[in-house]
């Protein structure tokens, strides 16, 4: 039994597992009858929430599904997943606090899946580097950029460079900067050399900074030919991206999506293996 609240949890061969599982996944649909996995979302959740409803219904398992605020009454998790553990298989959970799902996975003897903290969102990037590896087998050795502030998208990513060991690098205004990795502050420089785009949602109340690092189609030109822009949902036109870079070649947001269902059917199941149930 595993958990998964950081992608650095993982080894590498860990995460190559997943991606051989999620090759495969028609396999296993139906395999977890009987299984049961307590949900925790917040009702503005869609595309992580429906991918994870469907992947437990196609696996054949039971969801509970509860909203985010549920674990946040008086009561201490560790007593909540003292209760949950005797009738959950499982739990995935959806919360802004990091430190609360690292308490729930510490209390729990069966799997904790974190679904998106303020702080990270694993099973998401790790979906996208799977899709992103079956049309770029070589995307280990990819250089890529993200644009946007230090948050939950930008730090899983940085996880994920240090997962796999890629060559990842930020644009950004000053003071928005994450630790540890190469930040550029000149749009235009940063671009150059890059494979893959990635962008997220200008912070609230910073827009009016953020407003130069728009990415356009004419931008993404500066990147590498034939490289890849990724942006993450929800985005904005007119914001973070241009309507014109969404109609671009380069984008290929809603195909990686795709992966969702299948990375994160991989993903549960992975984490089951070894569990008693």
């Amino acid at each position: 039994m595993k958990d998964l609240i950081n992608l650095t949890d993982l080894a590498r061969a860990d995460a190559e597992e997943i991606f051989k599982l999620a090759d495969r996944i028609n396999r296993f649909h139906g395999s977890l009858h009987g299984k049961t996995f307590v949900l925790f979302f917040p009702p503005s959740s869609i595309r992580t929430r429906v991918t994870f409803e469907k992947a437990l219904c196609q696996l054949g398992a039971q969801s509970i599904l509860f909203p985010s605020d549920t674990l946040d009454k008086p009561e201490a998790i560790e007593n909540v997943m003292s209760y949950l553990d005797n009738w959950a298989d499982g739990v995935i959970v959806r919360h802004k606090n990091l430190e609360l799902v690292e308490r729930m996975a510490e209390a729990s003897h069966h799997p904790v899946i974190n679904a998106m903290t303020d702080l990270n969102h694993p099973c998401e990037v790790l979906s996208d580097l799977y899709a992103l590896s079956k049309i770029r087998k070589n995307f280990k050795v990819l250089n890529y950029l993200f644009i946007g502030a230090s948050g939950n998208i930008g730090l899983a990513w940085r996880e994920a460079a240090e997962l796999f060991q890629i060559n990842y690098s930020q644009c950004c205004p000053p003071g928005f900067e994450m630790a540890g990795i190469s930040v550029n502050h000149d749009l235009e420089q940063a671009l150059s050399g890059k494979d893959i785009l990635i962008t997220d949602s200008f912070p609230t109340g910073a827009e009016a900074l953020f407003t130069p690092y728009q990415l356009t189609s004419e931008r993404i030109s500066l990147a590498n030919q034939g490289a890849l822009f990724n942006p993450c949902p929800p985005f904005y036109r007119g914001q973070e991206v241009s309507a014109d870079a969404l109609d671009d070649p380069a984008f290929v947001g809603y195909a990686f999506k795709k992966s969702l269902l299948s990375v994160q059917q991989a993903i549960i199941l992975f984490c089951l293996k070894g569990s008693a149930h």
